[in-house]
C-alpha cells in the first residue's frame, strides 16, 4: 500500500512544482501495476473538473482501452470531493486508499465541505430547476427503444 500512496504523493508534488493546482495526486492500480495517474490540474487546464483523481482516472482509461474499471483501486493524497467520488464510482472502482481527510483539506483553503452541505441540503448553492420533461422523456424513450448499451 505505501509505495502506490508514495507514487501518489510524487505526483502531487510534480504538479505543485509546475503550478498546475492544489496538493492531489492519484494512482489507478490494477494487479499489483500503475495503470493510471494524475495531479490537479485545474489551474494549468483553466478546467475545474481536473482533479488528481479524475485526471488518474481518464489515464487509467485511455491506457486500458475501456470506460469500465473493475478490479482496480485508488490511491489518492486526499480524501475525494464529491465529483471525484462520482467518477470513482462511475468507473467501478471499489476500493479507494486516501491520505488526508477532508478537515485536512479545508484547513488548507480548499471549500469541499461547501459541496458536502449542499448536497445535505444545509445549504444551496446551486438553483436546480426541472424543465421541457415531456421533450427529454421523449429523448430517453427513443434512446431506450434503440437498444442502446447501458453502461
Amino acid at each position: 500500500m505505501g509505495t502506490f500512496m508514495e507514487e501518489a504523493i510524487k505526483e502531487a508534488y510534480e504538479g505543485i512544482k509546475n503550478k498546475d493546482g492544489g496538493p492531489f495526486g492519484a494512482v489507478i492500480v490494477k494487479d499489483g501495476k500503475i495503470v493510471g495517474r494524475g495531479h490537479n490540474r485545474v489551474l494549468a487546464k483553466h478546467d475545474p473538473t481536473c482533479h488528481g483523481e479524475m485526471e488518474a482516472i481518464r489515464d487509467a482509461c485511455k491506457n486500458l482501452g475501456t470506460h469500465d474499471l473493475t478490479g482496480c483501486e485508488l490511491y489518492t493524497t486526499a480524501e475525494p470531493c464529491p465529483m471525484c467520488l462520482g467518477g470513482t464510482l462511475w468507473a467501478n472502482i471499489t476500493t479507494l486508499y486516501y491520505g488526508c481527510n477532508r478537515k485536512d483539506t479545508d484547513d488548507i483553503g480548499f471549500r469541499d465541505d461547501k459541496f458536502y452541505d449542499h448536497l445535505d441540503g444545509k445549504q444551496q448553492i446551486l438553483k436546480q430547476i426541472e424543465v421541457d420533461r415531456d421533450k427529454c422523456l421523449k429523448l430517453f424513450d427513443d434512446y431506450k427503444n434503440d437498444h442502446h448499451e447501458i453502461y
